[in-house]
């Protein structure tokens, strides 16, 4: 009875915030608020620039959907949804552009696997979102959330502040009220980063869940898609339409088996008893921060969650150098790849050369605010074979995940980890790029690929935090539950 009760309670979290209109009547708001206000500026309120296209068949979809709900054929509970997809995802009827010009007539007229499963269970695909170029993967002093193609993703709770990157748009977008969700991609923070910014559910999770064939890559280790949402509850049933096997990703192989029906296990009463480690380690960096921090832990004890201190962990300074070698060896590698599947008469680069070329012959547009110094490093990598980038990949995984994350879990008898996500959003400066407070827990989850979810723990001054958890790999359900209690807790 209890699990039934569950499930019933979960689902319906999930189908009542769009239960009252249908698909086109939501799809045809979202695109007039998009038109009228994304790209709006008014004295002390500059652009949104959240969304860089917004599909010309989107209302032709959504009317299909209504069709099929009507005749009884709704086949999911985000059925008739309509989701903006980061752009650096390929979909049929947009351009792939990842932010940058070099890319802006790549019509791929292809679905990533992630996408055709989003469609099979009827969800709308209405546009693609702005997001940092190339995934915040070009420079080391990059203005977060700025591409040549989308220009400045501007925080929606407050537009002189940041909105976080790379996802940067897909967090703005939602937060502003232009989708019903929007699919994100992480590497390191990506997807956690802006959610938390922006007051938003994201979930980064375990690296394999879901495909990330035609998706613009940065790293075979660490790349995945995840869902940004309103609630947990929503993030579930997009992460189960969204997941599974793909036979073009080998990372996938075990999807199919490892996933669940996410909505359906969400539990509100899944904190009672539950062991939970408190990331002491990734606090601390920021007072206020930490003291709604302190709020969310009481909230979780209230639930009947055991909290135990977890102060140290051991060696996760050493996990960042190696990190950057893997990514440089495997973006170089890996967005050749990418281009060589796209068409050459309409993207003219087909390796990290020639994009380095481009953006050179066309610097006053690619590099007003900052440089390409991160490619110029990676295109001196060397291959995939390497034995140093073996090594280091290796190394890497194992600090940040068994030696790591897992035994921290053990040692403690703990199921996850919790901490702050971070600081509030902060201002943005182009020039010299101050205010942001570092800590956190997620570098070694993303290293490591497993599973981490941010949800919104309070505010300060109006500005939103959030909380994270991490688990160990293919504990995604279980962490969206633990989630979904808190979040039910909160309200």
């Amino acid at each position: 009875m209890k699990t039934i009760c569950a499930t019933v309670l979960a689902m319906a979290a999930v189908t009542s915030a769009h239960a009252e209109t249908t698909a086109a009547e939501r799809t045809a708001a979202y695109l007039k608020k998009i038109a009228a206000e994304d790209r709006a500026e008014a004295p002390g309120k500059p652009p949104l620039n959240s969304v860089i296209a917004v599909s010309p068949v989107a209302l032709d979809q959504a009317r299909a959907r209504d069709a099929e709900r009507k005749a009884g054929k709704a086949v999911s509970p985000v059925h008739g949804w309509a989701v903006l997809l980061k752009d650096n995802i390929d979909s049929t009827e947009l351009p792939t552009t990842a932010g940058s010009l070099a890319l802006k007539d790549n019509m791929t007229g292809r679905d990533a696997p992630l996408v055709a499963n989003l469609r099979k269970a009827g969800v709308v695909i209405l546009g693609k979102a702005n997001l940092s170029e190339w995934a915040n993967f070009r420079s080391t002093s990059s203005l977060s959330g700025w591409s040549a193609v989308g220009g400045l993703t501007r925080n929606a709770r407050d537009r002189l502040r940041n909105a976080c990157g790379s996802s940067a748009g897909s967090g703005a977008a939602v937060a502003a009220g232009f989708a019903d969700a929007a699919v994100g991609t992480e590497t390191n923070g990506s997807i956690i980063c802006p959610a938390a910014v922006e007051g938003l559910v994201g979930f980064k999770p375990t690296v394999g869940l879901v495909s990330r064939t035609h998706v613009v890559p940065i790293s075979s280790s660490q790349d995945t898609a995840g869902p940004m949402t309103r609630t947990v509850a929503d993030a579930a049933a997009l992460l189960d339409a969204m997941a599974g096997s793909d036979p073009a990703d080998p990372a996938t192989a075990e999807a199919d088996a490892k996933k669940t029906d996410f909505a359906a296990t969400l539990d509100k009463a899944s904190l009672k008893g539950a062991r939970i480690g408190v990331a002491r380690y990734a606090a601390g960096f920021h007072p206020e921060t930490d003291a709604v921090f302190e709020k969310a832990l009481t909230t979780l004890k209230a639930q009947g969650a055991i909290l135990i201190d977890v102060k140290d962990f051991p060696r996760r300074r050493e996990i960042s150098p190696l990190e950057n070698r893997v990514l440089c060896v495997e973006f170089k590698a890996g967005v050749a790849a990418y281009l060589a599947s796209t068409d050459p008469a309409k993207v003219k680069p087909r390796n990290l050369a020639d994009l380095i070329a481009f953006n050179k012959a066309h610097a006053k547009e690619e590099m007003p605010l900052f440089a390409q110094e991160l490619f110029e490093i990676c295109d001196r990598a060397k291959g995939l074979d390497d034995p140093d980038y073996l090594k280091a990949k290796a190394d890497a995984h194992r600090i940040a995940g068994p030696e790591g994350i897992d035994a921290l879990l053990k040692q403690n008898d703990v199921a996850v980890l919790v901490a702050p996500t971070m600081a509030p959003a902060y201002l943005i400066d182009p020039v010299l790029r101050g205010g942001y407070v570092g800590g956190g827990i997620g570098g070694p989850p993303a290293v490591a690929g497993y599973p981490h979810l941010t949800v919104p723990m309070g505010e300060i001054k109006g500005l939103p935090v959030g909380l994270s958890i991490v688990g160990t790999a293919w504990d995604d359900a279980r962490v969206l539950s633990l989630g979904y209690a808190f979040e039910q807790a909160r309200k």
